[in-house]
Parts: C-alpha cells; structure tokens; sequence
C-alpha cells in the first residue's frame, strides 16, 4: 500500500502545477487547505457511513476516495508520505504496531505502557453531515 500512496503523492504533486480547468487536484490546491480539509472531512463520514451500513463496496470506493484527498492535503501541508511512515515505524517500536499513541503523552510514551481505552461506537443520529 505504501507504494500506491507514494506514487499517488507524486501524481498529486505534478497534478497541482496543470490548469485547474483541467485537473481535480490543482482545483482542490487552489482552493485552499480550508477547502481541502472539508473534503476529507466528508470522506471521512462516507466511509463511516458505508461501514455502517455494511456495504463493503461502497466502503472501499469511499477509502480509495478518502486516501486520495489526505494525500492531497499531505501535499499541499508539505507533509510526504515518508513522514508518515517513520511514524508508523515511530509507533511500532513503542506501542506496536495495533495501538496509537495517546493525546499528551506523546513525549513520555517511551517510558512507559499504552494505555488501553474502551472502544466506543459513533451513533450517526447525533452525526452532522458535512457541507
């Protein structure tokens, strides 16, 4: 996957030097990372959706989508996917590889063992949809 996400990342770095007339992703750049970080947004809440209803094509159209604007956005933050993947590897070494480093204990979590936290669902009746 980290080959695709690369050579996506390099498509969407010459995509936003084309006319935005032409190209989804130098409009997407133009717009601006306010723009940018909505799409994803909305992205993000299709898959939600998708995954709640249990529609596991429209699940992986809706990911492919989402991978393709964080990578837009990635680009247009001046963030590359190497940045990415030393701190997957970062994580890995500290907590293995299924956890996530906790909010404000990014800098002790060296020292010490993740913490487990109860997993809860989203209720998409309380869920605003993205515009």
């Amino acid at each position: 996957m980290a080959d695709s996400l690369d050579r996506l990342f390099k498509q969407v770095l010459i995509a936003r030097e084309i006319d935005p007339a032409r190209s989804r992703t130098a409009r997407l750049m133009r717009a601006g990372h306010g723009k940018m970080a909505k799409k994803l947004a909305e992205e993000a809440s299709e898959v939600v959706i998708e995954a709640i209803k249990g529609k596991r094509e429209a699940l992986t159209r809706e990911s492919a989508d989402l991978l393709y604007h964080l990578v837009v956005l990635w680009a247009a933050c001046g963030v590359r996917p190497q940045d990415i993947w030393d701190e997957m590897d970062r994580r890995e070494a500290v907590l293995g590889m299924a956890e996530k480093v906790p909010k404000g204990r990014r800098a002790e979590c060296a020292h010490q063992p993740p913490v487990r936290r109860k997993l809860v669902a989203l209720d998409m009746r309380h869920a605003r949809k993205w515009r």
